[in-house]
């Protein structure tokens, strides 16, 4: 369903990629049950989202928890507050965990990654 949203021009995502090489568009990232949407700033594709994951809801059974959701903007954007109404979610800021990696911080510190680091060796240690 989300691809065909972004198919649709309804969800927009982002590109990434060296056009020599290949474009792609991300738009979402899911394993299990966490799942990370990208979009730009535009409430027409946050309501497109809200809908999307309403339909899933009716067409699954299972029920999206918008009061543990989060909406995280990646640059500044002035009105996140009135974007995360539209959903009822929370807003959040980078960086964040995602699958217990370190999401938007600086790359080059390798601070952010010892939580990583520990917990790779703990699994490895027993």
């Amino acid at each position: 369903m989300t691809s065909a949203a972004v198919m649709h021009g309804f969800v927009t995502g982002f590109t990434i990629g060296d056009p020599s090489r290949g474009i792609i568009t991300l738009s979402h990232l899911l394993f299990a049950d966490d799942t990370l949407i990208f979009y730009e700033v535009d409430q027409n594709q946050l309501r497109a989202l809200k809908a999307l994951l309403l339909c899933f809801e009716a067409a699954s059974g299972l029920k999206v928890n918008f009061d543990k959701s989060e909406l995280v903007p990646v640059e500044n954007v002035s009105n996140t507050r009135q974007l995360a109404s539209i959903l009822g979610c929370k807003v959040a800021a980078l960086p964040i965990t995602y699958l217990g990696l370190p999401l938007g911080a600086a790359t080059r510190a390798s601070s952010i990654w010892d939580s990583v680091i520990e917990k790779i060796g703990r699994k490895l240690a027993g």
